[in-house]
């Protein structure tokens, strides 16, 4: 770790620290340390360098405050939200168990195979109906027929790419 011991303006001394040997110092990611400096937590000097006993000072202030529940207005509507998300979310799993136990969820894949079976029938019945129509009218002619037939199809492919 490099420390550089300095006079300040004012003649007192600074020991400047560069940003990721104060991390290295603190156990902090450079992600915290930039957080903490926007909060005024870590005494930033200049580019890369740091006021490593003003910011150890903030930061075990910081810490304490944390501990005891003082980590400020933020920090409580921050832990407030969170405490109420997961309530919520608890709510929701526990009327999801109830709504399964009840029988009233059905899962998505049963679901999906039932809805496949009808459609595979409603497009069975639907290009059954030239043949069926040619029953009924005998006086279609085959290509009257293949017409009907064609539209049919092509209805039903415009709908399979949603094009319908």
């Amino acid at each position: 770790m490099r420390i550089l011991d300095e006079l300040g303006l004012e003649g007192e001394r600074v020991h400047r620290v560069g940003g990721k040997d104060l991390c290295d110092l603190l156990a902090l990611t450079s992600g915290a340390l930039t957080d903490l400096k926007k909060r005024g937590i870590a005494v930033h000097l200049g580019h890369d360098a740091y006021d490593l006993a003003a910011t150890v000072r903030a930061y075990v202030q910081h810490l304490r405050g944390v501990a005891s529940g003082r980590g400020g207005e933020e920090q409580t509507v921050n832990l407030t939200a969170e405490r109420a998300r997961l309530a919520r979310e608890q709510a929701d799993a526990v009327a999801l168990k109830n709504a399964a136990l009840r029988g009233e969820l059905v899962p998505a894949a049963d679901v999906s195979r039932e809805w496949f079976e009808v459609l595979r029938k409603v497009r069975a019945g639907v290009l059954a109906v030239p043949s069926r129509v040619r029953a009924a009218l005998p006086q279609l002619t085959a290509a009257e027929v293949a017409v009907l037939d064609a539209e049919i199809r092509a209805t039903l492919e415009g709908l399979a790419h949603g094009d319908h």
